[in-house]
């Protein structure tokens, strides 16, 4: 029998929320750089968002993920759903954040959805208000949100 490396679990999943190409000009030309922000979470109350940039794709992502395990929150869940109504706004994003009902599933889109989605909230209806289209931004905002939450006694 042939010895199979064992595959390294992570108690992390992760997923790619935005990559962009960012440009320096410099004496000789373009520098070109990646810069990725992931999303990771346990599904079980911890999510956190990082960003990073590198000389490619794989770099700024690992380095990325790296930056979002020292910046993890927990957040209160109760019955799969948050406690209550909450909005926060981070630079132009802001974003509305209510309990969902039991069965009615993660109504929400963009950056809400996948930290929701990463954090473990089965039931939770989530709006983005305003233009912004920036996912950083929304993601964050996100973050800010679920920091709010506070547990009902």
């Amino acid at each position: 029998m042939a010895f199979q490396p064992q595959l390294e679990k992570t108690e992390y999943d992760q997923k790619l929320l935005d990559v962009a190409r960012v440009v320096r000009v410099v004496a000789g030309g373009r520098r070109f750089r990646f810069r990725a922000v992931v999303v990771i979470g346990n599904r079980k109350g911890k999510v956190g968002v990082g960003v990073a940039k590198g000389q490619d794709v794989s770099l700024a992502v690992e380095k990325a993920v790296s930056d979002a395990k020292k910046n993890l929150i927990k957040v209160v869940l109760i019955k799969g759903t948050i406690p209550h109504t909450v909005e926060a706004k981070f630079n132009s994003a802001k974003v509305l954040l209510k309990p969902g009902v039991k069965g009615g599933g993660i109504v929400a889109g963009g950056a809400i959805r996948v930290i929701c989605d990463l954090v473990g909230v089965d039931n939770i209806s989530g709006k983005i208000i305003g233009k912004t289209k920036n996912k950083l931004n929304n993601a964050r905002a996100t973050i800010v949100a679920l920091q709010r939450l506070k547990p009902i006694k």
